[in-house]
Parts: C-alpha cells; sequence; structure tokens
C-alpha cells in the first residue's frame, strides 16, 4: 500500500502510556479469574479467541457481552514505555489509513448532503476504558458506539500475521477500515436498527441480522479501497489479495472448523469465509454505497 508521505489523521489518541487494573465484571465483580480459567484449558483457549474476534469484528458492547459493568477495583496508572521503530512506523501507518478513511467518507457523505463526523482512534497496551466496558488486548480491535471511538492494541496486527496467516499492510488497513464501518452504520442508524430488531426474535434470526450487519462493515471497507485507490492510488500489487486473505481468515466456518472440528451456520455471527470475501468485493468493484445493502439482498 502507498501510505508514507499521506495525510497524518489528528482524531488519534496515544493511551499506550496508560494501563487499567482490575477486571470487567458482572454486578461489580471482576472477568480476571474466568479468563485466567478458560485460558488453562485448549477449549478455553478457543473460546477466548473467537470471543475476541466477535468483538474486534462487530464492535460489540462489552458490557452487553458480559452481562454488567466495569468492576469497582478498576484504577488507570501511567507508566513509561518503550516504542521500537518498527512500532513508530506502525503508529504513522495508522494514522495515515484513518486520515484515508475520513477523507474517502467525507466525500461519499456529501454526495448525499450529509456531514461526515470523523471517529477517534484509540492505540493502548493491554487495556483502556471504553464506553463500552474494559477493552483488552485480547479481544482484539473494536468499535464502541457509545463513544464512537476505535480501539486498537497494535500488537493484534502481528497476530493477524502470525496466528491468522494474513500477512501485509493492506490486510491492516482492512481491519481499521471494516471498524470505521462500523461507524458509518452508527452514523446511518443502522446499527440502532439492528440492535431494536435483534430484541424481538430468536437467537438464530439475532445472529443472521449480525451476520448482514459485518458484511455490510465488510462492504464498507471495500467501498473505501475503491475511493481511496481512484483519488489517490493508494494501492500496489498484491494489496487487494492482502484484504480478501485476511477477510477469508476470519469467516465464521473456518474459524469454527479450526476450533471445534466442526461448522455450525445457526451460530455464524460474522459471515462465511466467502461471504466476507464476496461482501468485500462487491464494495470494491461497485463503488457504489447503495450495493452495500445486504440487509435486503436475497443471497449473501
Amino acid at each position: 500500500m502507498r501510505w508514507r508521505g499521506g495525510r497524518r489523521s489528528g482524531n488519534v489518541e496515544d493511551r499506550r502510556g496508560q494501563h487499567v487494573s482490575g477486571g470487567m465484571g458482572h454486578g461489580g465483580r471482576s472477568m480476571l479469574p474466568l479468563v485466567m480459567r478458560l485460558a488453562r484449558t485448549k477449549t478455553g483457549l478457543v473460546i477466548l479467541v473467537i470471543g475476541g474476534l466477535f468483538m474486534w469484528l462487530t464492535g460489540a458492547d462489552l458490557n452487553t457481552i458480559t452481562g454488567g459493568g466495569l468492576g469497582v477495583s478498576q484504577v488507570t496508572n501511567t507508566r513509561t514505555f518503550h516504542e521500537s521503530a518498527a512500532e513508530r512506523e506502525q503508529v504513522e501507518f495508522v494514522t495515515v489509513v484513518l486520515a484515508e478513511t475520513e477523507d474517502t467518507w467525507r466525500e461519499i457523505f456529501a454526495e448525499s448532503g450529509q456531514r461526515y463526523i470523523e471517529p477517534k482512534l484509540v492505540l493502548f497496551r493491554d487495556s483502556t476504558r471504553s464506553a463500552c466496558g474494559l477493552g483488552q488486548a485480547a479481544t482484539g480491535p473494536f468499535y464502541c458506539p457509545g463513544d464512537q471511538q476505535i480501539y486498537i492494541d497494535l500488537s493484534f496486527f502481528k497476530e493477524l500475521k502470525v496466528k491468522f496467516k494474513a500477512p501485509g499492510d493492506f490486510a491492516q488497513a482492512y481491519v481499521i477500515a471494516h471498524e470505521v464501518g462500523h461507524h458509518v452504520q452508527t452514523l446511518l442508524g443502522v446499527s440502532k436498527k439492528v440492535q431494536a430488531a435483534r430484541k424481538g426474535v430468536s437467537q438464530v434470526e439475532g445472529n443472521k441480522l449480525s451476520v448482514r450487519q459485518e458484511l455490510q462493515a465488510d462492504c464498507f471497507a471495500g467501498l473505501w479501497a475503491h475511493h481511496a485507490d481512484k483519488a489517490r492510488s493508494i494501492l500496489e500489487s498484491g494489496d487487494l489479495g492482502e484484504a480478501l486473505g485476511a477477510a477469508t481468515a476470519i469467516g465464521d466456518d473456518r474459524l469454527q472448523k479450526q476450533g471445534q472440528g466442526y461448522v455450525t451456520p445457526d451460530s455464524f455471527t460474522h459471515g462465511s469465509s466467502i461471504q466476507r470475501e464476496r461482501w468485500f468485493r462487491v464494495g470494491f468493484d461497485r463503488g457504489d454505497i447503495t450495493a452495500c445493502n445486504t440487509f435486503t439482498a436475497k443471497t449473501l
């Protein structure tokens, strides 16, 4: 991806020098003991990984997932940290990619007479506070609609490359663009409608709504790539393959096959590998926001 020398966003907040101690709990109890117990077993680790991916890809409300609010023992401490040259470059990369999304979505919103409100992106290490609860590195990147902010621990990009076999800078850009896609859904009122619709249906039907919401965020990521490349020629050879590889790597069917050895489609919340790849391509190939209406699509 051609990103060096690009405009840097001013909407990045660096909290890597902060650390939040304490846990996210139900009724004031810390979730840390549960996390530690799960981590001791292979099945537990699979649950943690899949749960983390769920929160990354959906921008889920962490309080809702855990059934409660933040534990009362949380304390934010300031600490010194060492920033390597490689990490410094990653920070610059993130600020440029976020700026690319800002420029693109500002233009798209303006075309329909709307104003794009830019999200904040928070960089953190290990853990940080959000309006959706305690964000932790183990959960991966996530978007919080409560404060309209994206949260990323840069260590996730290494996991994306090593654990999920999805290397490349444009695979990382896809992650950021996907989270920005959830912000776009918040601005358009999509997220609120989905949340309301899920209250009146079964778990299986609610999962289907979640899949359509996630696939739309993938389509929005592809839409961003289309317009950014058209305006500023950001793509290099192989970049599209990197994004598609990342979308494929985190498909529900692939994760379930790796984690439990079999696939249960009714429990999908993000979409299959084929679906995720397809909807990114729809956004990229069409370049039209109306093409990303996954909620009326007869075939996903």
